[in-house]
């Protein structure tokens, strides 16, 4: 082996081993095990958010490969109707062209071309990081089978009258022309203003004051409303408001919805403007005013003086216009929440439109009913509370876009306006009887979540009855952000219910979301994005910004990200590997809503794949010339081996227990402390003396002992981090006879059934007398290479069972002589420690210079006593504790104890010194 860890000598090499060999595609098993790839966006890139969860998907999959599953990871990617054509858009404009001069089907066409040749750019990155996906059977949401089964849903839903068409408000894009998804609206926090506007009272010198924030929607105005018990405004029920520029009647109305402590308790109705007051607007049934065009343009219900005006052209005209006439009151600064579309960053705006909707009620009932009745479970089990709360109010879902690029609704009209809907036109016409009738499509397309919604049986194959679809349908697990419980989560249930009668998977691991490591969302705008591959791979500080500063049009943008990822990352990124991602995103999958990436601790988990590669690397120069002649009985080998071995068992338990229960945080830390405390800092250790002594049959037992824990901890470990695991798993197969093709097709460890607990517990003591003599020599300052005299002290009983013990206890603490003395007798000055029954003494007489020692310790001390009179008088200063942030607080109350602690152990010190 390579003297240092070099990850990328070795990753590479193994994934092109992986897939060439056919290992990700399903093996027959005992059981089916299938997990469904969330399917990423054709035009997406390897984000920290796939990184995450791809971790924890792989996981689970290669365990279960391991464990002799019939596993399958179904990939895939989703064709990302808004992203994939503006991205084409963009293309052509650098042609001087738009989407118009090449018509439909051309620009179609095109998008196509663009997707075989940059389309699978995330798919290249999830290999690098050691995902198993079965990458022959990846899936398209717009493929010809995904298709078709699309189009059976909607005319099935349609001929069951759960899809209708109707005129409602919805997010709508200005710029893009098209409804929006809530998921696609950005809402963010923006410096506006609060226009305060008089509306006079009909027949009447009384006037009532409204508070707003979109003045040009007072064009569409159909009511005033007050809150039902509202003192002030009672006199004005049932009479009308002349509508300020627009001459029009509106009445006064009372509604719950009205908060009267909010401005001044009256609140304009803008119906066709704001999904509130089109929810006041129906109870009340008041008139629907639309005043804006789809380009965002004042349109004809609305005055002469402000048609064809851009919308917030209008709201300047319209402010001026009232400050002329003497109705507007004030203006206040504002901050308010912006919804801006995520794609064109342009101001949403709510509009009435006609579009296609799934009436959602009668499906949520019995997918409601199956997380009730645990037929689905979510993990952690809080999410189904969020799952609950949404689909108890769900709300019709408005399923049509206005876009080319996509699965065309599979609707046609007539001249008159009659809509038919049939798989293609020629059923249309035999379904509805319409002869030569002259018909033309919908121009529209679906929603890309309504594709998604049948991903996990489309993908299969249904609606035929594929052999796939009965092996691996309903799927296992569902690994997925709990922001999209609502838009992607709660739709499969809904459709693999309708659609195949049963449940679409068992349990939904939800995760957190990964943020950066000062807590906040990872956004191009603020700079703070982490590109996984430069995580494994390393990247220069000028490439990192100049990577996360491309595209940014404001110049002091750029030169905030610029400072700032200079400040983070002098001098770049180091290179870390995959196999550090991975550990590392493991140990980050606690139960939490939000995740900070600490990159300290990324380097840490580096650090231990170094250690890794170490162990193995000692492991096999001292194993070279062992001869594997079988297993060794547990009872034949020396409770060292024994120790080891019992220990490995529980570390397999623990590895079962923690996937099974998908606690991938807890997995990581078990694998951590059994691999670097137990094996390495202390078996390895242990096994020195045999390796390096003249009996050879201790020495093969070491070597056998060494050579079977560290091959079952790389199949323990493997499902975490496949490539350092595979690479030392191959060089151990030789010396232990094996000749298997691949770790991942190997059997994970099963748990065997006597892991002697008896020889744990007291090897457990021995290990604490060891620890407490090195931490004496430690404050001791003696040098590894002095030896020292060491005193126990301990019942007649507790030395015997002990006694064994004492030329590996010399071994291991550099002790040149062991002494025992009785309870009863007193020890010389010496430095002391308790470990369990046993007290343990080091003699300082002749040791060390008592009076250098004292000098050293007054010199500790004076600065000890420094750093604490420093904390004292930051934590009695009120100005500190009372402004400065509260983990600066608590970091300094923690470096008080810290320091108090140290002087106590000098002072101790000390005294022991003056006794000599």
């Amino acid at each position: 082996m390579d003297s240092s860890y070099s990850p990328e000598q070795i990753e590479k090499k193994w994934y092109q081993c992986w897939e060439q060999a056919d290992a990700f595609v399903p093996k027959a098993g005992n059981k089916a095990y299938c997990i469904m790839l969330p399917p990423p966006n054709v035009t997406g890139s390897l984000h920290m958010g796939h990184a995450f969860q791809d971790t924890i998907m792989d996981t689970l999959i290669r365990y279960h490969r391991m464990m002799g599953h019939n596993t399958l990871w179904q990939g895939g990617t989703d064709h990302a109707g808004i992203a994939t054509q503006m991205v084409v858009e963009r293309l052509l404009t650098q042609e001087n062209k738009n989407k118009h001069d090449l018509g439909r089907d051309a620009f179609v066409e095109r998008v196509w071309q663009w997707k075989e040749q940059s389309g699978n750019t995330i798919y290249n990155q999830m290999r690098r990081l050691g995902t198993s996906v079965d990458w022959s059977r990846s899936r398209f949401t717009l493929d010809e089978g995904l298709s078709d089964a699309v189009t059976e849903v909607f005319v099935k839903l349609h001929d069951e009258g759960l899809i209708y068409r109707g005129k409602r408000l919805v997010n709508w894009d200005p710029k893009l022309h098209t409804a929006l998804s809530d998921l696609e609206v950005l809402s963010t926090e923006e410096q506006g203003s609060l226009w305060h506007i008089k509306y006079p009272i009909d027949n009447s010198n009384e006037f009532v004051t409204i508070a707003t924030t979109r003045p040009e929607t007072l064009l569409g105005d159909v009511a005033v409303a007050i809150h039902p018990e509202d003192s002030r405004y009672q006199h004005l029920l049932g009479k009308h408001i002349r509508l300020p520029l627009c001459d029009r009647l509106i009445p006064i109305i009372a509604d719950d919805y009205v908060d009267p402590e909010f401005g001044t308790g009256c609140v304009k109705i803008t119906p066709a403007h704001d999904f509130n007051d089109y929810d006041m607007g129906k109870r009340h049934q008041l008139p629907l005013i639309n005043i804006m065009d789809l380009n965002g343009y004042i349109n004809d219900a609305a005055p002469k003086a402000y048609q064809g005006m851009e919308r917030f052209d209008a709201r300047k005209q319209i402010v001026k216009d009232l400050e002329a006439q003497g109705l507007l009151d004030k203006i206040e600064p504002h901050t308010l929440k912006i919804p801006r579309g995520d794609r064109s960053h342009v101001i949403v705006e709510p509009l009435l439109t006609d579009q296609w909707y799934v009436k959602t009620q009668p499906l949520a009932e019995p997918a409601i009913k199956a997380v009730e009745n645990g037929d689905i479970q979510f993990t952690p089990d809080n999410w189904k509370n969020t799952y609950f709360e949404w689909m108890r109010n769900i709300e019709d879902w408005c399923i049509s876009r206005q876009l080319w690029w996509g699965h065309r609704i599979p609707a046609w009209f007539d001249n008159e306006g009659n809509v038919y809907v049939a798989k293609t036109e020629a059923d249309a016409r035999k379904k509805y009887q319409l002869g030569d009738r002259i018909l033309k499509q919908d121009e529209d397309v679906l929603d890309t979540w309504f594709s998604s919604a049948l991903w996990p049986f489309s993908t299969l194959g249904w609606p035929d009855k594929t052999p796939e679809l009965s092996t691996y349908y309903p799927t296992q697990v569902l690994v997925t952000g709990f922001d999209i419980i609502f838009f992607w989560v709660a739709r499969m249930i809904m459709f693999g219910l309708k659609f195949t009668d049963t449940i679409p998977f068992e349990k939904v691991f939800v995760t957190g979301l990964i943020q950066d490591s000062e807590g906040q969302k990872m956004s191009k705008s603020k700079g703070n994005i982490i590109d996984p591959i430069d995580l494994i791979d390393g990247i220069s500080c000028d490439d990192l910004v100049a990577k996360r500063t491309k595209g940014l049009m404001q110049p002091h943008m750029q030169k905030q990200i610029e400072s700032k990822t200079r400040k983070q990352f002098p001098e770049g990124i180091k290179a870390h590997g995959t196999d550090a991602l991975r550990f590392t995103l493991c140990a980050f999958a606690t139960t939490g809503r939000h995740i900070r990436f600490d990159f300290s601790r990324l380097e840490g988990y580096k650090n231990f794949c170094n250690k890794i590669w170490n162990a193995a690397r000692f492991v096999l120069s001292t194993c070279e010339d062992y001869t594997h002649q079988g297993d060794i009985a547990l009872e034949n080998l020396d409770p060292y081996n024994q120790w080891i071995l019992g220990k490995t068992q529980q570390l397999i338990q623990e590895c079962h227990q923690h996937i099974a229960e998908y606690r991938f945080d807890l997995l990581a830390q078990s694998l951590y402390e059994f691999t670097w405390d137990q094996y390495c800092d202390w078996f390895i250790e242990m096994a020195k003396p045999a390796l390096y002594g003249s009996d050879e049959t201790a020495k093969h037992q070491r070597q056998y002992t060494l050579l079977t824990v560290l091959e079952q901890l790389m199949r323990c470990m493997h499902p975490v981090m496949p490539f350092i695991t595979e690479e030392i798993w191959q060089r151990l197969q030789p010396l232990l006879g094996q000749d298997a093709q691949t770790i991942m097709l190997s059997a994970y460890p099963a748990v065997a059934e006597s892991q002697q607990p008896s020889v744990i517990d007291s090897l457990t003591a021995f290990q604490a007398v060891v620890q407490g003599i090195r931490s004496m020599r430690s404050e001791l300052q003696l040098a590894p290479s002095k030896p020292a005299p060491v005193i126990l002290r301990a019942s007649g009983s507790v030395k015997t069972v002990f006694s064994a013990h004492e030329p590996m206890l010399q071994s291991l603490t550099k002790c040149d002589r062991i002494t025992w003395i009785e309870p009863d007798i007193n020890a010389p000055a010496s430095a002391s420690c308790v470990a369990g029954e046993i007290e343990c003494f080091i003699p300082l007489a002749g040791l060390i210079d008592k009076d250098k020692e004292l000098a050293r310790i007054q010199k500790e001390l004076a600065k000890v006593e420094k750093d604490i009179n420093q904390s004292k008088g930051k934590l009695e200063n009120e100005k500190f504790t009372n402004k400065a942030p509260a983990e600066l607080v608590a970091r300094e109350k923690d470096r008080l104890a810290a320091s108090e602690s140290v002087k106590e152990k000098l002072v101790q010190q000390q005294s022991m010194l003056e006794q000599l």
